[in-house]
């Protein structure tokens, strides 16, 4: 258990002043997303982040001070799930959220701990998205409202004629069968601490899932950041793929040429220094649980 005299005591105007400015800036991120819902529509690049990961944007909503740190006057947070009344106030409540959580903290860590300790890979060019419709009928492409920008066979010689190395399991199973033998290496679930490395873009965006999978431990203004760097990953992923984004007011990079593959990899290293101080401090946060 952590010790309340070791905590940070937050007074009541100043984390109600933190929590105003992450509700108006949740808002402002996920505003356009909440305002589709309410009509039925879908963006097929930033839904990304509301269907992959499962979670609706009002979940960014509520701010949360994250581990070691008591709200004084806080009385309406004692009954919500993962927190506990301390002397002084409330706090997230980081020794009952770790036993209930231990193997995910544990995974949490180890996958962030390892990824930050690699040097990135630049050379991969968002082939992923290719092999996941490589062979694939017309029907079958995961985003049907959008065209194949160089058509099925054009896409399926651009997986042909690369190297593909993709280190990130989770964008690695939905390789086409054709695709997964092509690939160097096969990532499974198993070794995901041995695997990823800071240039994936995917491993980028899951910087988002972590972060959401720690709440409430998770300060506000980290998961924000986690969540935005996520978006901004995102359009790249979509537009270095084979899809025809222009429809979106997107341009395409492409990677088929080798302009197109020195603008992806400059990309891959501005996120992936953007990342690295997420990762830390997700890291962090593990490890306080840890101690709890």
């Amino acid at each position: 258990m952590l010790d309340p005299v070791l905590d940070l005591v937050l007074d009541p105007d100043v984390w109600r002043e933190r929590e105003r400015r992450h509700a108006e800036r949740a808002a402002a991120l996920t505003g356009r997303a909440a305002e589709r819902r309410a009509r039925g529509e879908a963006h097929p690049v930033e839904d990304f982040l509301y269907t992959y990961y499962s979670w609706a944007p009002g979940k960014l909503l509520r701010w949360h001070p994250g581990v070691g740190v008591v709200l004084a006057g806080a009385d309406e947070r004692a009954g919500w799930a993962n927190y506990e009344t301390v002397p002084g106030g409330v706090r997230v409540d980081a020794a009952g959220l770790v036993s209930r959580r231990r193997a995910t903290v544990r995974l949490a860590r180890d996958v962030l701990v390892a990824t930050r300790g690699r040097a990135p890979q630049l050379a991969c060019f968002g082939l992923h998205e290719w092999a996941m419709v490589h062979r694939t009928r017309p029907e079958e492409v995961r985003h049907a409202g959008l065209p194949l920008r160089l058509g099925h066979e054009g896409t399926d010689a651009v997986v042909d004629s690369h190297r593909i190395r993709c280190t990130h399991h989770d964008a690695f199973r939905f390789f086409t069968p054709t695709a997964v033998p092509l690939n160097e290496v096969q990532p499974t679930r198993q070794d995901q601490a041995a695997q990823e490395q800071p240039g994936c873009l995917h491993a980028t965006m899951d910087l988002y899932r972590w972060a959401m999978k720690l709440s409430p431990a998770v300060p506000g203004e980290l998961l924000l950041d986690c969540f935005e760097l996520a978006g901004d990953v995102r359009v790249l992923d979509m537009r270095a793929s084979p899809y025809d984004v222009s429809s979106l007011g997107l341009d395409p990079v492409r990677i088929e040429t080798a302009e197109g593959k020195a603008q992806y990899a400059r990309a891959q290293r501005e996120f992936a220094q953007r990342a690295d101080p997420l990762r830390a401090a997700l890291a962090g946060v593990c490890e306080a649980l840890l101690r709890a």
